[in-house]
């Protein structure tokens, strides 16, 4: 079974890497642990804020991978307490989030339970560029730009065959 591509359009050149993050972003998982918002905090500031109470610093890592933001935690249990009811599970996670070409993390911090990423969007800039037209050489003016480079060709040929 053939798969419909979004971006099969011969209009649309050199967006494959957009199906191939689409891909990525399906398979990333749908799961709502932990809990996290983003919010935009100015034209070019992004905010990631996500819920990781009873995580300490060194519980958590942040990596870009391949312009993906990937948020993990890890926490250690504690084997000298022991528990009647364990309500707050010590479990892991794995965050992703998909950034988009030129997206940079300008820093994260953690308080009170909330871990806070921000990301700062670069200003595009419009670009406007002409592109010079040349005048194709007709298929005359291409043999005599051959014959003026004719000679050495054929005395490599000739000395090729002794």
């Amino acid at each position: 079974m053939s798969r419909l591509s979004l971006f099969n359009s011969p209009l649309l050149l050199g967006f494959d890497h957009f199906e191939r993050t689409l891909d990525r972003i399906s398979k990333t998982g749908s799961e709502g642990y932990p809990p996290y918002n983003i919010e935009q905090v100015s034209d070019e500031s992004l905010r990631i804020t996500l819920a990781v109470a009873g995580f300490a610093i060194e519980d958590l890592e942040i990596q870009i991978e391949d312009n993906q933001l990937v948020v993990r935690g890890r926490q250690k249990d504690d084997s000298d307490r022991l528990y009647l009811h364990r309500g707050i599970a010590a479990r892991q996670f794995q965050k992703s989030f998909v950034l988009a070409e030129g997206i940079e993390v300008t820093g994260a911090n953690l308080d009170n339970g909330l871990l806070s990423i921000d990301l700062q969007r670069p200003k595009v800039e419009p670009q406007v560029r002409t592109v010079p037209i040349e005048k194709a050489k007709r298929p005359a003016d291409r043999a005599a730009g051959d014959r003026q480079s004719g000679p050495a060709e054929i005395a490599v040929t000739a000395n090729a065959k002794r």
